[in-house]
């Protein structure tokens, strides 16, 4: 069983690694939403690395996904659900345009999390509205 930092970082890691490119922006993206969330308070930074390779190797087994969907749900309180969805969105955003992957990957939180449509619509929203560059 993992806790409840493990899930969020599984959470991020498995959105970055969706479209099996994991990008520098995604992980500064990551580092920074580690470093900078109160959530992760408590949390020791130094931690990162290890723990983004576990999830790592895990991912690379046959059913991996299917796996860590399940750790991740079981491991999240109620009130952090919602803030799992939001780091994912994050991530996602991070480089541009979400890919179908990546899109993909959030349809399958939002049903095993479980996260509302509305909720959802508006965390996305609010990850676009935060990642949104002058062109």
């Amino acid at each position: 069983m993992i806790g409840h930092h493990e899930a969020l970082i599984y959470t991020m890691v498995m959105m970055s690694a969706a479209d099996n490119d994991m990008t520098d922006k995604e992980l500064s993206t990551i580092a920074d939403i580690v470093r900078h969330l109160p959530v992760f308070d408590d949390f020791k930074v130094d931690d990162l690395p290890a723990l983004a390779n576990r999830c790592s190797e895990l991912l690379a087994d046959e059913d991996g996904l299917d796996k860590a969907l399940e750790m991740i749900a079981s491991a999240l309180p109620a009130q952090l659900r919602e803030t799992a969805y939001a780091v994912a969105c994050d991530v996602a955003a991070a480089d541009g345009l979400a890919s179908q992957e990546e899109l993909r990957l959030l349809e399958m939180l939002r049903f095993t999390l479980p996260v509302g449509r509305l909720p959802a619509a508006a965390i996305e929203r609010g990850a676009r509205a935060r990642y949104t560059r002058m062109t």
